[in-house]
């Protein structure tokens, strides 16, 4: 008896097999599978010269360990891109700088084990800090995603990066109320679509310009990128609780206050004005109880945002 012929549920994969984009296109089409391209470093993005344009320098390192004050920098990658201000979305990569230095101190192996980085490699090498002053030289803003650890290496080792205003992918972009799952550089890369070799620097800078260009879910008219240049204009606000009595700790722990234990005070960041007069406000009556306080407050500008350096401090009375 003949056997009825079966059949095929996937035959374009067998007409397209040898062809990786055309397959993947075939499981991009069906709603059991996503798939993840491999990230390919892009230096024009289409988009012409109309209005203003920033120069913006994308930064990543690579160090020995956590700590800035003992640990050093073994890779150092800046990208340097042209932004057109009102979109938000880049225009060119200028210029980009990727290099290894030798820390003067055995790489610990864990560095190693997250970066590939091994003794060998930096063995003899030396920033070149007259290219890295050539390509930020100019520069409107400088952006590192955790903007915080990168800041305190680079201004250790390169003093010039404190002149210049700086911005945090992580701290200054909400990505979950703007439609991300996470904060995580990987995994915004994955769910646009991408997959790339990361914790070495120059990757990781690419990787962050793509993650920043690409449209925010929830708004599809803006880019983070978009969002960080306009963050850069403008004045935060370090608000430390003062004095709060012990019995408000976990009030402030939930409005959003992290405890600083070697000041040992209470203290969140607002992001303006009026902001700050409303939490002047909520300390007043849900903190000290309409009692007299006296708090601190110490204003940034990007200038001295994610730095060591304090800001203005100034005292608020309430």
């Amino acid at each position: 008896m003949a056997r009825a012929p079966q059949n095929n549920p996937t035959p374009l994969l067998d007409a397209s097999f040898g062809e990786p984009e055309a397959m993947a296109q075939v499981l991009d089409a069906h709603p059991d599978y996503r798939v993840l391209r491999r990230l390919q470093p892009k230096r024009e993005f289409g988009l012409k010269r109309t209005g203003d344009v920033m120069k913006v320098i994308i930064l990543d390192t690579e160090t020995t360990g956590l700590d800035p004050a003992k640990d050093r920098i073994i890779e150092l990658a800046l990208l340097s891109v042209d932004v057109d201000v009102a979109s938000g979305r880049p225009i060119q990569v200028q210029d980009v700088l990727d290099e290894l230095e030798d820390p003067g101190i055995p790489i610990p192996a864990e560095a190693t084990r997250v970066t590939g980085i091994t003794d060998s490699m930096v063995a003899g090498k030396r920033l070149d800090e007259a290219r890295v002053a050539e390509i930020t030289r100019g520069a409107g803003l400088v952006i590192a995603h955790n903007a915080r650890f990168d800041r305190g290496f680079v201004e250790r080792r390169l003093p010039a990066f404190s002149e210049l205003p700086w911005a945090c992918s992580v701290a200054e972009i909400d990505w979950q109320s703007l439609g991300r799952g996470s904060a995580k550089l990987e995994f915004l890369a994955h769910e646009l679509g991408w997959f790339y070799d990361a914790h070495r620097a120059e990757m990781d800078c690419h990787a962050l310009l793509a993650v920043l260009s690409a449209p925010l879910p929830n708004y599809p008219d803006e880019t983070a990128l978009g969002r960080l240049l306009q963050a850069a204009q403008t004045t935060s606000y370090r608000v430390c609780a003062t004095g709060a009595p012990f019995e408000s700790k976990d009030l402030l722990r939930a409005r959003g206050y992290r405890w600083d234990a070697e000041r040992k005070v209470w203290h969140t960041q607002l992001s303006s004005a009026a902001a700050l007069e409303l939490e002047g406000g909520w300390l007043k009556a849900e903190v000290y109880k309409g009692r007299a306080a006296r708090i601190e407050i110490e204003r940034m500008t990007a200038r001295e945002r994610f730095s060591a350096r304090g800001g203005d401090v100034q005292h608020m009375t309430l």
